[in-house]
């Protein structure tokens, strides 16, 4: 595998920047939340969205789109949603007497995903196949979504009422999911500063366009990782998987996505390859949402978060070898 060029690691850099800077106008005082989006949106991952309501968390999602350009579209997930609604469905033509399928929202370069958890488990299942594989099959024919393609999901946490509870299946498709929180004093005052710009998503500059990151995308791929780094990643994996407090570990898809985050996450500090820092960094982020802790740890309050704090901690990083 080639080693990107300097120029290539720079312009990921750059990219990354850019559209850090862009949403950091709309979302005030969240930038490290904003850069975790954003590397997750370069490695090709779908993000997931978590916290209270009044947070920001569409406000994030529509200024990541306007910030990338090309085409969006925003679902409100509802009870009574179905699944042609997202994916699309065949049609009959009177005029031709032909069947053609008419595309739903989800052909776009970001679909935003508003209240994932407010669809029924049947149409929240519609978009396994394209998360996955960035198809839609609709009466046994595959149609193809745009390059690049990302989902951008929101939950909230807190209001269970009318809620589906999303399978592990779907939540092993999202790459990250990442909580925004409260913003500290200083930046909430001027949130509240009346003529502020924060969550104004009409005035976030379009800094770049799809096939712009899908290039950076291609150029990702050849960051390097070492080989005791996938050691590491998969010894963080094998301890999830032993771990007591947990009854289902993390996935190779998971292990594999970690690996995708930290080269974006490398290439956007300006390197080309990766360090034990940069998967320490997004072990919780990638890993946390995927694990299922028992029920003996859900009683005693611990959560996953924490867990893999402690799993990362517990497991030894490679050590530079000296020259």
């Amino acid at each position: 595998m080639s080693t990107p060029t300097p120029e290539q690691v720079a312009e990921v850099r750059l990219l990354h920047t850019d559209v850090v800077d862009a949403v950091s106008e709309a979302v005030q005082g969240k930038r490290a939340v904003v850069e975790l989006v954003v590397t997750c949106l370069l490695a090709g991952g779908h993000v997931l969205l978590e916290d209270v309501p009044g947070t920001g968390k569409t406000t994030l999602a529509r200024s990541i789109a306007a910030a990338v350009g090309g085409s969006s579209r925003r679902i409100q997930f509802t009870p009574d949603l179905l699944p042609a609604d997202i994916t699309g469905t065949a049609v009959f033509e009177p005029a031709s007497g032909e069947i053609t399928f008419r595309p739903g929202p989800v052909f776009t370069n970001v679909l935003l995903a508003d209240e994932i958890n407010r669809a029924a488990a049947k149409t929240q299942s519609a978009l396994l196949e394209v998360m996955a594989e960035r198809t839609v099959t609709v009466d046994g024919v595959g149609h193809a979504v745009p390059d690049p393609f990302v989902v951008i999901a929101t939950q909230n946490p807190v209001d269970l009422d009318g809620t589906y509870r999303l399978p592990e299946a779907q939540l092993d498709r999202f790459l990250m999911r990442v909580t925004l929180g409260y913003p500290d004093p200083e930046h909430e005052i001027e949130v509240l500063r009346p003529g502020s710009g924060a969550g104004v998503v009409e005035k976030v500059r379009e800094v770049t366009d799809p096939d712009r990151v899908a290039a950076v995308r291609s150029a990702l791929r050849h960051i390097h990782v070492a080989d005791p780094l996938l050691g590491y990643v998969r010894a963080i994996g094998a301890a999830t998987r032993t771990e007591e407090r947990l009854r289902l570990g993390a996935s190779t898809r998971a292990l594999r996505g970690l690996v995708a985050a930290a080269q974006a996450f490398a290439a956007a500090q300006g390197r080309h390859y990766v360090v034990p820092s940069d998967v320490q960094r997004l072990a919780e982020p990638v890993l946390a949402h995927r694990l299922i802790p028992t029920r003996d740890a859900l009683l005693a309050g611990e959560d996953t978060a924490r867990i893999v704090a402690d799993v990362v901690e517990s497991v030894e990083a490679p050590r530079p070898v000296p020259a």
